[in-house]
């Protein structure tokens, strides 16, 4: 695996691959690896790209400062499982390199609709974040496909929509599987601070998410809604939604609409633990 540090060393050898027709697979990550992000790499791998992995702690996504200053780095475990996993190349820019002119010149771009519900009603500006830095990043490595896992769903919508703005050069944004524990919880780098009677309730999540799949005939959503909201304040989460949405723009849902691809998600605070989840309703 070779690692860059800076964007024109990069640029350079990206640029020399592609004279010899390889084919670039983008997977931008904020570190703190996991079986997710593995599985991100395997996907490339399976599709030929030449696999193209970044670390770079945002701080533009983060509307709360402490979120930011707590999480996890761990780079040397990192480029270990990244050499494991079969990965190319890592990108491992500093703050002067993603952002040069400084974060108040990145470009911004508006997602509508997506920056005013869910995630982005509780999280302000992280959307605006996500599109500064995922804006620069595709514009340094310039991939010809994109890998994101579904756990931040929205997210994945958001990130579609701003290369749709961009009109980048990228064929396909693929969008992987969530990976989970045996238990159902959601892989993620927040799980790493969970104490262990944090971790033995954080699986609530999923487990309503597979009863709001398991109760489609009931019609309306409001009922569903309710007992989830009721199980997880009963473990001692802080709930900031429980929703049903259309999967295709997100819309919100107060029944269920059979026939329609939707999608429910989840989002709640175990202590200062911030946890999100969803399910594609099958």
């Amino acid at each position: 695996m070779v690692i860059f540090k800076n964007v024109k060393d990069i640029q350079e050898y990206i640029s020399g691959k592609k004279v010899a027709g390889v084919r670039p697979g983008f997977i931008p990550t904020m570190g703190a690896l996991h079986a997710g992000h593995l599985s991100l790499i395997a996907k490339a791998r399976e599709d030929g790209m030449l696999i193209i992995c970044s670390i770079f702690v945002n701080p533009t996504q983060f509307n709360d400062k402490k979120d930011f200053e707590q999480y996890p780095i761990s780079v040397e475990e990192d480029i270990e499982l990244l050499v494991k996993a079969g990965c190319d190349v890592l990108f491992l820019p500093s703050q002067e390199e993603v952002y040069p002119g400084g974060q108040q010149k990145a470009a911004t771009y508006d997602f509508g609709y997506l920056d005013t519900i869910l995630e982005g009603a509780k999280r302000p500006g992280h959307f605006k974040g996500v599109g500064q830095v995922v804006a620069r990043l595709l514009e340094i490595v310039q991939p010809e496909r994109l890998y994101l896992g579904q756990k931040d769903y929205q997210q994945c919508m958001v990130i579609n929509k701003l290369i749709s703005k961009m009109g980048t050069d990228i064929t396909s944004v693929v969008i992987c599987p969530t990976m989970r524990e045996p238990d159902g919880l959601a892989l993620s780098s927040r799980n790493r601070r969970l104490t262990e009677s944090q971790r033995a309730v954080a699986v609530t999540i999923y487990q309503c998410l597979v009863s709001i799949e398991s109760k489609q005939k009931m019609g309306s959503f409001a009922l569903v809604k309710k007992e989830c909201e009721e199980l997880l304040a009963a473990k001692g989460f802080d709930v900031e939604y429980v929703a049903l949405a259309n999967a295709r723009d997100l819309t919100l849902l107060n029944t269920y609409e059979p026939g329609y691809p939707m999608v429910t998600l989840i989002a709640a605070r175990i202590g200062e633990i911030r946890l999100i989840d969803n399910m594609v309703l099958g």
